[in-house]
């Protein structure tokens, strides 16, 4: 039988249900509590945006950062680059400026001893 941890922001009433199968850990469930309840209270505050344009921009931006997240998690790296050249895109940033950026972070993080992958190939290479 399926298990349900519900999540009520205090602020507004908003609650969030999550149902599932949840590991027997208390470790795990403590998580598995705060996670919900911190996506219950930014779903809150994302909802109390009385502005339309600001109040999608905000939520486009929260699921872009949950994107990587999960990305991130599943280790899928040249998809964790696609996601962030996406968003700086939309940002005005252009590849070249990313490029320029990249190769400054990668000079840096050298000096400091960092030991870093190789460039990811870029998906779509400037013609």
């Amino acid at each position: 039988m399926p298990q349900q941890y519900r999540a009520t922001d205090s602020r507004t009433g908003l609650e969030v249900v999550v149902t599932g199968e949840f590991p027997e850990d208390p470790d795990d469930r403590v998580r598995i509590a705060r996670t919900g309840t911190l996506f219950t209270r930014l779903m809150a505050t994302i909802l109390g945006t009385e502005n339309d344009t600001e109040r999608r921009m905000r939520f486009r931006a929260v699921e872009t950062q949950l994107e990587i997240a999960e990305a991130l998690i599943r280790q899928d790296m040249a998809e964790v680059q696609r996601l962030i050249r996406e968003t700086m895109q939309q940002m005005g940033v252009s590849d070249e400026q990313l490029r320029e950026l990249e190769d400054t972070l990668r000079r840096q993080l050298n000096e400091l001893g960092a030991d870093l992958p190789p460039f990811l190939e870029d998906p779509e290479p400037d013609a």
